[in-house]
Order: structure tokens, then C-alpha cells, then sequence
């Protein structure tokens, strides 16, 4: 699942927001409560490992200059729960980058 958040900050600024609220992550996924590893492979990349409700779902973030795109390997197991997770995603990334 792909989900593009855009945004008029450029990538430094973006970068720089995401890297001082990605601490909110876990508080801010479905059901509020979540195990999030974060990790920065470089500068214009974060990557998510979420555990929660017995599942575990990898995400990645790419920092673009209009718009950062978030990219969840979703499994089968959760599909159903897509179009949740897509808006949760969705507003909770522009409140990051705020």
C-alpha cells in the first residue's frame, strides 16, 4: 500500500519533522497502542517495524521535496483492515509534518 502525504515543506524540513516526532509513531497507530522501531538507512528514508495486536507490518517512508510517500507491506491478514489504516496514515502524517 502506498499512501503519498503531500506537503510544501521541502526535504529538509520534512526530514526534520519526521525525525523530531517519530517518537510520537506508536501512540499514533490504529488502536493507540504499538511497539515502533524506527530506523534511518539514509537521510531520505525511515523505516518502520509496528507490532501490535499480535501482528508485525514493515512500512518505510521516502522524503520527497512535495511530498513524503509512506509504503506498508501489508499482510494478507490485515487487508481487510486497508482502508482504515490507509486514513489513519493519511492523517496522522500531515499531523507529523506540522
Amino acid at each position: 500500500m502506498r499512501v503519498p502525504i503531500p506537503h510544501s515543506l521541502g526535504k529538509d524540513e520534512a526530514r526534520a519533522r519526521l525525525q523530531a516526532r517519530s517518537g510520537d509513531l506508536a501512540g499514533m497507530m490504529p488502536g493507540g497502542m504499538a511497539d515502533v522501531a524506527v530506523t534511518w538507512p539514509d537521510q531520505d528514508r525511515m523505516n518502520l517495524a509496528v507490532k501490535a495486536m499480535g501482528s508485525s507490518v514493515n512500512a518505510m517512508v521516502e522524503i520527497g521535496e512535495t511530498a513524503v510517500t509512506v509504503i506498508v507491506d501489508l499482510p494478507m491478514a490485515l487487508k481487510f483492515f486497508e482502508p482504515m489504516i490507509r486514513s489513519a496514515v493519511e492523517k496522522n502524517g500531515q499531523k507529523l509534518l506540522k
